[in-house]
């Protein structure tokens, strides 16, 4: 508090969490899921989106979209 009695936001951020590396791993974006997959080529994340069409996203685009580790009810 300051000596107004007014609080101070909290200066310690979480750490960001980072997106798993291990192949086959799963995480949920959007409300889909995704697995990765790693092969001779760069890392992709790849799965189907509401018509069942097949998508894929670098490790940067599923962080851009928000991603979790458990699917959100």
């Amino acid at each position: 508090m300051t000596e107004t009695g007014v609080a101070e936001p909290e200066t310690e951020s979480k750490p960001k969490r980072r997106l798993p590396t291990v192949p086959c791993s799963v995480v949920w974006s959007r409300g889909h899921a995704y697995v990765l997959e790693t092969g001779l080529s760069r890392a992709r994340w790849v799965g189907c989106d509401d018509r069942g069409r097949p998508m894929e996203f670098t490790n940067a685009e599923i962080e851009r979209r928000g991603w979790t580790l458990t699917r959100a009810s």
